[in-house]
């Protein structure tokens, strides 16, 4: 998103989630993520889910 200058509330607004799960995920804070959204995101960037997340 930061590479792209988008805002937390269009790509929430876009794939059709609640703001405070990108805002949760944008800041790492997430504690889960539901496939769903991982699925929507992933399709919204056009990327792979290794492309979304990295384990710690």
């Amino acid at each position: 998103m930061g590479e792209r200058k988008l805002k937390i509330a269009d790509v929430a607004r876009e794939i059709g989630v609640h703001r405070n799960t990108i805002t949760l995920l944008y800041y790492e804070k997430a504690k889960r993520i539901d496939f769903d959204v991982l699925e929507r995101l992933c399709k919204y960037f056009k990327c792979s889910v290794s492309d979304l997340l990295e384990k710690k």
